[in-house]
């Protein structure tokens, strides 16, 4: 009797082990599938093309010095993509399912280390330590981070499939497979009177457009071919070549005259 009773208890557990096994391997095989088109919080999702997030990222210069932030990341290929160059690389995306199905992904393409994922709402996420933003949002969407985004690092690049930022103007565009994609770098912010002995620099800004004028021993020079690229700043003035670093209120590089050799020229902004 008490054979039987072994036997009864053995028969039940093994079957109970069968039907978990086959629970999982049906779960395992019905694993989420995204549909394009299929609604999110803020955007339906439409995966970017493979060619296009390889010039996103050319076009950004990514690198394994970086930190890549995909911003609404859906199926994890952007955030793929920057860690296959090396680079540590985060997704951020507000459907669960999708987090879980990036994982999976990383996990098969060998990056699962470089590659992390964070189940969040891009408008509550903190992205100022990236070197590098993209994102596939609607216009309206990119207006709202946008603020967010100028206030960040100056030299962080920034990538946008599709969308625009109004009226602050792409640094370059790039075409891939019928699609374009946004490139800006965030420029400094200059706007203001950066002063140094004998010198006074009035600077005006709309975004990394500059311009203005150098008073020199009292007068004053307008100046020309005057560049922002991130916290880097040129200009030349009074047939002055100018070049120099921004960090927050200062300013420090070189000027250099034709008949002159290169001097140090240092301003401060109070």
């Amino acid at each position: 009797m008490r054979n039987r009773t072994l036997t009864v208890v053995f028969t039940l557990t093994l079957c109970l082990l069968c039907l978990a096994t086959a629970g999982a391997q049906q779960q395992q095989q019905q694993q989420f599938q995204p549909s394009v088109g299929q609604p999110g919080k803020d955007v339906i999702w439409v995966p970017t093309p493979e060619e296009l997030i390889a010039a996103m990222l050319d076009v950004a210069k990514v690198t394994p010095n970086d930190l890549v932030m995909d911003l609404g990341s859906g199926d994890g290929r952007i955030v793929i993509a920057a860690a296959r160059r090396g680079a540590r690389a985060i997704g951020v995306e507000y459907n669960p399912d999708m987090v879980e199905l990036s994982r999976n992904n990383a996990r098969k393409e060998g990056v699962a280390e470089k590659a992390t994922f964070v189940n969040g709402d891009i408008f509550e996420t903190d992205f100022s330590k990236a070197t590098v933003i993209t994102m596939y949002l609607l216009p309206d969407l990119n207006m709202k981070l946008r603020p967010k985004i100028l206030d960040m690092k100056p030299g962080t690049r920034v990538v946008s499939h599709a969308f625009s930022m109004e009226d602050w103007e792409a640094d370059q565009t790039v075409h891939a497979d019928g699609r374009t994609a946004y490139f800006w770098i965030v420029p400094a912010k200059v706007a203001g009177t950066w002063t140094w002995p004998n010198a006074q620099l009035a600077l005006r800004q709309t975004f990394q457009k500059i311009e203005g004028s150098l008073r020199v021993n009292g007068s004053d020079q307008q100046l020309q071919d005057a560049k922002l690229d991130g916290d880097r700043i040129s200009f030349t003035a009074g047939g002055r070549q100018y070049a120099g670093r921004v960090n927050g209120n200062a300013i420090a590089g070189t000027v250099k005259a034709a008949s002159a050799p290169e001097a140090k020229w240092t301003a401060e902004r109070y």
